[in-house]
């Protein structure tokens, strides 16, 4: 049965309103998705990063579940070690509380998942723990400056990849697919998802769930200000970049490849580009060859990943 918003809506205990978090921000749009749709008790470990900075300030809390803040690098690892000792008192009888049935999530930002903490990640899913990584993906280390990491998108501007006389395109790289990585671990379940489509990502977070073993779901969630937005534009901001195809959704199912999303009229990449700063200095006049570059990459991704999971190609 497909999620609806009153079921949702009945469950939003376990994250409350009065963060820190920017007018506009994404993420915490990206915990109550994913929260709400949590039915068992839960334990859930955060990196350093926005989420954490703004939603835990002594002696303040937004969380209303068990939760223990890890370093920047490894929330999977910390997750770990407590899904582990969860498995081991309860098959000794010593879990408190009787035998209960409890999920372990760990949270983390595009710098702490796709660059320092990959190996901690990778980690965790290759020995098997039954927990949920996601990562809330904003494309840069917007927290510390707005650095770029690898999950920045290629020609971005940033404060380690800035625009200038001898650099006029930004960052010089592809984002790395983080998504892909982790589902050729072999791991039982693995997504990409968006804040923008709420029931697709419902979905994916029970399935992620009720894996028998780990999963991995990557979100979509702008920083307004690293990307450089209204706060108002956040949302529709990714959704153009799903509807561009630059951000597919798609599952990984016990290894099974699954488009789970396919927008109807395709948008061009450079119309999710345009009116965020970060790429204004793409649209001078002077890159329209670069641009054109940008369109024929992520075309030829889409059509990839088409062919992974078993699409049609035409009409793409």
């Amino acid at each position: 049965m497909p999620v609806t918003l009153k079921e949702l809506a009945r469950n939003q205990k376990a994250f409350t309103g009065g963060h820190r978090a920017c007018a506009g921000c994404m993420f915490p749009v990206a915990i109550r998705q994913v929260m709400a749709n949590v039915t068992t008790p839960v334990v859930v470990v955060n990196a350093t990063g926005c989420m954490e900075v703004t939603t835990v300030l002594y002696p303040y809390t937004a969380w209303r579940v068990p939760w223990i803040h890890a370093a920047f690098e490894n929330s999977a690892t910390v997750c770990s070690g407590i899904e582990a000792a969860y498995r081991s008192l309860k098959k000794q009888g010593r879990l408190p509380g009787g035998d209960k049935d409890i999920r372990f999530i760990a949270f983390g930002g595009d710098g702490a998942s796709y660059d320092i903490g990959l190996q901690f990640v990778s980690g965790a899913l290759e020995r098997g723990h039954r927990m949920v990584y996601i990562c809330y993906d904003n494309q840069a280390y917007e927290n510390t400056g707005i650095q770029r990491s690898s999950a920045t998108p290629k020609g971005a501007a940033t404060t380690t990849s800035p625009v200038g006389k001898k650099k006029r395109v930004g960052k010089e790289q592809w984002r790395k697919d983080l998504t892909a990585i982790m589902a050729d671990h072999g791991i039982p379940y693995a997504a990409q998802a968006a804040v923008s489509h709420w029931q697709d990502l419902s979905t994916k977070v029970r399935k992620a769930l009720d894996a028998d073993g780990p999963a991995f779901l990557n979100i979509l969630a702008p920083c307004r200000l690293g990307w450089a937005i209204p706060p108002e534009e956040s949302l529709g901001k990714v959704k153009e970049a799903v509807d561009s195809c630059f951000w597919p959704l798609y599952e990984v199912d016990k290894g099974e490849w699954r488009l789970t999303y396919r927008p109807r009229v395709k948008l061009p990449y450079g119309e999710w580009m345009k009116n965020q700063a970060r790429f204004k200095h793409l649209f001078d006049g002077r890159h329209d060859e670069f641009l054109a570059e940008l369109q024929a990459e992520v075309d030829a991704r889409w059509e990839a990943l088409l062919r992974r999971c078993g699409e049609s190609v035409a009409q793409s």
